[in-house]
């Protein structure tokens, strides 16, 4: 009689591992969630939406085009660092401006891995109208790695096969290993992406925002590429916001956010997989963290204003080449303080040279001393 509840126990023990994620519910995958919460949610982030799109509507053509090119090549550049890859930022950025008709002159060429990534992410976000098709997710996957040497054990422009055995998410040291996830076996990775494209493609329902939301977490559950399944979930992502946007440009990077956000991202993915078919707090999750991307996109659009106003008050001002790019790195971002030595570096000159730039712009009034003082004297704007 022990013997036999020792195996009834064992048995239910491995019936009830077996079933642990959501994929494994029944009535996968019809999600649910708190409908008054959550469209009250989305209700807000419409109006954000409406606002940012509004303020950008009234801007010059020159100001426009230079937020959507830095959206698009951060929006490249993130989602890649998300998975801990590092793309060369200045052949991102020549790639982008290329596929935008810049003037390209002076820029650095791509490799074609870059240009992959980045071919994936327009077609996305500028064919965002198009069938999202087996056929167009497998393109997608060989830009991805169309440089991977053909002795990998990937399947490229396929979905996961037998060879590649269990396909999981795991992490921390060999023999201390720990499984945050572990995907739908391979055998039915067809079908699975067969109901999800026909949803995709089909649902005309629900709002493309909520859409969106659904779509990344779905589509990363399934995990149906042996490699390269959150950078194509963001990009599904990404073609269900634009048409969300219902505009050509893209103001603001989701993917941006996720990355300063990468910690709570990847705990709300594995907290929602392992729970029921509800799906409330992935959906407020995602909807918080876009609404933290308007309000990044809504401080640099501030910047950008500002600093046009800014050459065009001092239009009258003469400025050296090494003023005016150190100046226009101080209104994007610099990292750190700046000091004689670091504008020695950015500008390749000497500590002299960089010291009578700098004592130049502030008898101009343009910079300052930096009052918390420090090992070293560090400027700032006067403004």
């Amino acid at each position: 009689m022990f013997f036999l509840r020792r195996i009834i126990c064992i048995f239910a023990e491995n019936y009830f591992m077996r079933r642990i994620y959501i994929y494994q519910k029944e009535g996968w995958p019809k999600f649910y969630w708190d409908k008054e919460k959550i469209a009250q949610a989305l209700l807000n982030l419409r109006y954000l939406q409406g606002e940012l799109i509004g303020k950008m509507s009234v801007f010059g053509f020159e100001l426009q085009n230079d937020t959507h090119f830095s959206t698009l090549t951060n929006n490249v550049l993130k989602s890649s660092e998300i998975e801990g890859e590092y793309l060369n930022t200045d052949q991102v950025r020549s790639s982008v401006a290329k596929r935008l008709g810049m003037d390209v002159s002076g820029f650095v060429n791509s490799e074609k891995k870059v240009e992959g990534v980045v071919e994936m992410s327009f077609d996305a976000t500028h064919n965002a109208d198009k069938l999202l098709t087996k056929k167009r997710l497998f393109s997608w996957h060989k830009l991805l790695f169309q440089e991977e040497n053909q002795n990998s054990n990937l399947s490229i422009g396929s979905w996961r096969g037998e060879k590649g055995g269990e396909m999981q998410v795991v992490s921390g040291a060999m023999g201390k290993e720990r499984i945050h996830f572990q995907a739908p076996d391979y055998s039915i990775i067809d079908s699975e992406m067969t109901v999800f494209l026909e949803w995709i493609n089909n649902e005309k329902e629900l709002d493309n925002i909520l859409k969106a939301a659904i779509a990344h977490l779905w589509f990363v559950t399934i995990h149906p590429f042996d490699d390269g399944n959150g950078r194509i979930a963001r990009a599904i992502a990404d073609m269900l916001l634009a048409r969300a946007d219902n505009i050509s440009q893209r103001f603001y990077s989701m993917s941006s956010q996720i990355l300063i956000e990468r910690k709570d991202y990847y705990n709300i993915l594995e907290r929602t997989q392992k729970r029921d078919l509800d799906i409330s707090d992935w959906l407020e999750w995602f909807l918080n963290c876009l609404k933290r991307a308007f309000a990044q996109t809504d401080n640099n659009i501030n910047k950008l204003i500002f600093k046009s106003k800014f050459w065009e008050n001092n239009k009258n001002i003469v400025f050296n080449e090494r003023q005016t790019k150190i100046i226009n790195l101080l209104f994007n971002n610099f990292e750190g303080k700046l000091t004689t030595s670091k504008w020695a570096k950015i500008n390749h000159c000497s500590q002299d040279t960089a010291l009578r730039d700098i004592n130049d712009l502030i008898e101009k009034k343009i910079l300052k001393k930096d009052e918390q003082g420090g090992r070293s004297t560090s400027y700032d704007l006067c403004f």
